[in-house]
């Protein structure tokens, strides 16, 4: 998945997840999104290093139920990026060259927007294709059909149909959780739901919602009431904060002047404790603390 054009943060994140479910996901992928039969297949080392060094997102050498062997090579796509067709050129040659093989290539673009990254070039010496497959375009319900979670999760990148949006999305929420059932916005799966609504905005508000039915945590995000009184209750314990602050301030530069002044009557003017005390306005008792400690 090259990210020369996207965050990089941001990339990493939607990269992130695709790796880490895609031994679970890539099966009915290949089936129901490439639309491909696939008989047996073996993994394939993921670096192709020749003149450069290249790791494709996903890389297996299948045979077909026709008996067809090749290479199978997938990108995840989440840029519309130009430069892509030669990126997958240049994957094409290396692969064909490492494994004298013909080479099958898909790139699943995963936003809910229309790309137009060019997916060939006809040169008078170079001819190459790739096919450029969008996840909207598929069924939200072929992922639900699944009993992976990894795979339902897709559902939420993918065509809700005539389906209301809220329906669908809290469909997709209800049977997430189903495998987390406890802190649900604690979980591993959440936090990768979370990361494929951000590809697709127009949703977030109906995720939101499908959330608040299943998470006490959204249900307390969400509620005015809580949220005006935690504020509240933040701005009363700052000001509170203050003022205890600026009292404590107050008194102790009050305690330091009244030390200044009582020990000057009693050292440069030799006054009793009673007279300090009368003259700088403080405890006789204040007097005879400040007389003690100049004696030991």
């Amino acid at each position: 998945m090259p990210k020369q054009t996207v965050e990089g943060n941001q990339a990493g994140q939607y990269d992130k997840v695709i790796k880490e479910n895609l031994e679970v996901t890539l099966p009915v992928i290949i089936r129901h999104v490439l639309g491909l039969y696939i008989a047996h297949s073996e993994e394939l080392p993921d670096d192709i290093q020749h003149t450069k060094e290249r790791k494709p997102d996903a890389l297996k050498k299948v045979t077909d139920t026709a008996g067809r062997t090749y290479v199978l090579h997938v990108e995840f796509q989440i840029a519309d990026e130009k430069e892509m067709v030669y990126c997958m050129a240049e994957y094409s040659v290396m692969l064909m060259r490492k494994y004298q093989l013909p080479v099958k290539q898909f790139v699943i673009f995963l936003p809910d927007t229309t790309p137009v990254m060019p997916t060939f070039f006809d040169t008078e010496n170079h001819q190459f294709r790739f096919t450029l497959i969008r996840i909207a375009e598929a069924s939200y319900k072929l992922f639900l059909r699944s009993e992976r979670p990894e795979v339902k999760m897709l559902g939420i990148l993918a065509n809700f149909e005539t389906e209301d949006i809220y329906g669908a999305v809290k469909s997709i929420v209800d049977q997430v959780h189903a495998f987390n059932p406890g802190d649900f916005a604690e979980s591993r799966y959440f936090k990768q739901l979370r990361i494929f609504v951000q590809l697709r905005a127009e949703i977030e508000q109906q995720f939101e919602k499908a959330m608040e039915t299943v998470s006490k945590f959204f249900r307390e995000e969400k509620d005015f009431l809580y949220r005006k009184g935690e504020v509240k209750g933040i701005e009363k314990g700052f000001i509170k904060g203050i003022e205890k602050g600026i009292e404590k301030g107050i008194e102790k530069g009050r305690e330091e002047r009244d030390l200044e002044i009582v020990t000057n009557l009693i050292i440069e003017f030799g006054l009793s404790d009673e007279q300090a005390a009368a003259f700088a306005k403080v405890p006789v008792s204040f007097v005879k603390s400040v007389r003690e400690s100049l004696t030991t």
